[in-house]
């Protein structure tokens, strides 16, 4: 994955069959979608792959128990269908994981207990795991740090865990080995037009050098998320909103406010949310939170009022009482949800379900969904493309498609963090062994190593310390003050093997440190 190749390819004179703007979930499931059917693809995205919404999620794939008690049964059982589906083809970056729901009151043992039966017969062969009813006794025994005054019993139940932005680098590794062109730094900037008000083409920037590019394409898909109205302003003449933007923040604490292998969910919170606390990279994530905002930003930051939310519902219910000072990392991303057609709806009411939307430009744009059922809904934009753009039509080959870095077998060493790398970890190794210097640790507390950030400049096309701290090494998201303490080390590697002076190593340090510091807690930013 080598973006001068990828820009040489862009280069070429051709007509591509289907252009995708946008590099998150939706695009990139796309680009792989296409690419493997024999299509002339080409992805091209404004920052950097997963940069939105597609990081900062709870790094769950499920169906959605939530979902299950509002009745949406079609989604949960499409979503628990793909969550086997994404299990079986990204080996290295999922997890079974078991959940456990503590119950306070006499009726939530029973009530949990036959909801997520119905939950594990909805996945059928796919499932998981049994679900089963807990005593009091055994609850306490699996999730030693919840309160026990009031705990009546548990459910324990099986979902799927994975790497998010891990995830959408090894889907564009994927694309690019089914041949299809694909670009981070580049942001469309205008859709060209014939005289019959069709699309027949992108013009972009490459971010890196401001060199302009014209391009011509059969088929134009819009996947940018939370962004899609921007798209449809160089779309469409009269304006309208296509989705509203709902916040949802994640607070990062050590495993020792949750030890062992237990994930913690929250059925109902005291405003009616779902709440989880689940282990992920040796830390615990807590979240998540449904907040309307009223406009989409590239860098979203937590409301107060949406911290202390979190941390009250989760000293309600941890015996070690976690404060602000225990925050390590804060994150909030924007759901792209489908703007409601009625405006009293609350955004929980408003459906997770995706929404192909096909402009008379031609322009096919994808609205919502949730990274569970990423292929999918990649495979459906396809479809539509074909339908709408009259492509020669071949047949999805997503589902068993074994995504870059998949393992044969399912053994996974969770103790060793490159196992999120899968196939290519035994090449960081040999990185380490041809290159010595690079086995030097990031930062004194923490595994990664030199040969990461080289690995990720030279194979996963980071261009950038955010691109590498972020979503290379999810540094960012686990200890924010220590991505920006180890930034120095990684903004020299890039400049070295890019060549870059020093003026934009420390650019990039300055640009870095102020993304960090959305990360930490305001009395806690680094100056």
């Amino acid at each position: 994955m080598n973006r001068i190749e990828q820009l040489k390819k862009l280069e070429e004179k051709q007509i591509w069959d289907i252009i995708i703007i946008g590099g998150g979930a939706n695009g990139l499931g796309t680009a792989v979608d296409s690419a493997s059917r024999g299509y002339k693809t080409l992805l091209l995205e404004a920052v950097d792959f997963a940069k939105g919404t597609s990081s900062r999620s709870t790094k769950l794939i499920h169906g959605g128990v939530r979902y299950l008690e509002q009745g949406n049964f079609a989604l949960v059982i499409e979503a628990l269908k793909e969550r086997g589906l994404m299990m079986r083809n990204a080996k290295h970056l999922t997890k079974n994981e078991s959940f456990i729901i503590p119950n306070y009151n006499w009726w939530g043992g029973i009530f949990y207990t036959l909801g997520l039966k119905f939950y594990d017969h909805l996945a059928d062969k796919l499932s998981l795991g049994t679900s089963k009813y807990l005593s009091k006794e055994k609850t306490l025994s699996l999730l030693p740090s919840i309160k026990e005054k009031g705990l009546r019993s548990g459910v324990l139940y099986h979902d799927g865990q994975f790497d998010d932005s891990r995830l959408a680098i090894n889907l564009a590794q994927t694309a690019i080995e089914k041949g299809a062109c694909v670009l981070n730094h580049c942001k469309v900037t205008q859709l060209l037009k014939n005289d019959n008000n069709k699309i027949i083409g992108i013009v972009t920037i490459d971010e890196e050098t401001q060199k302009q590019y014209t391009i011509k394409g059969k088929a134009v898909i819009n996947a940018t998320g939370v962004f899609t109205n921007a798209i449809m302003k160089l779309n469409d003449t009269d304006y309208k909103k296509y989705i509203v933007p709902s916040q949802g923040i994640h607070l990062v604490f050590d495993k020792s406010f949750l030890p062992g292998d237990h994930a913690l969910m929250i059925p109902k919170t005291s405003d009616g949310r779902v709440l989880f606390a689940v282990p992920w990279h040796d830390k615990i994530v807590v979240g998540t939170t449904d907040t309307l905002v009223k406009k989409s930003e590239l860098e979203p930051i937590a409301l107060e009022e949406e911290i202390d939310f979190v941390l009250e519902t989760a000293q309600r219910y941890l015996t070690k009482t976690p404060t602000r000072a225990d925050v390590l990392s804060v994150f909030a991303g924007l759901r792209p949800l489908v703007a409601p057609e009625n405006k009293g709806q609350s955004t929980k009411e408003v459906s997770r379900s995706h929404k192909i939307i096909v402009s008379e430009t031609g322009l096919i744009t994808i609205t919502g969904g949730k990274w569970t059922t990423y292929r999918k809904i990649a495979e459906d934009i396809v479809d539509k493309t074909i339908e709408v753009h009259q492509l020669r039509k071949r047949k999805c080959k997503t589902k068993t498609l074994s995504i870059h870095g998949n393992r044969k077998n399912s053994i996974k060493d969770f103790e060793n963090h490159l196992f999120v790398y899968g196939t290519d970890k035994i090449s960081i190794l040999q990185l380490q062994k041809s290159e010595p210097e690079l086995k030097e640790k990031l930062h004194p507390n923490y595994d990664y190593t030199l040969a990461e950030v080289v690995w990720a400049i030279r194979n996963e096309m980071a261009t950038t310390v955010e691109d590498v701290l972020a979503r290379r090494v999810r540094l960012l998201f686990l200890d924010a003050r220590a991505s920006i303490e180890c930034s120095n080390k990684v903004a020299h590697l890039l400049a070295d093997e890019l060549g870059h002076d020093e003026i934009w190593i420390q650019n990039q340090l300055a640009n870095f440190k102020n993304v960090a510091n959305g990360f930490l807690l305001k009395e806690f930013r680094v100056s």
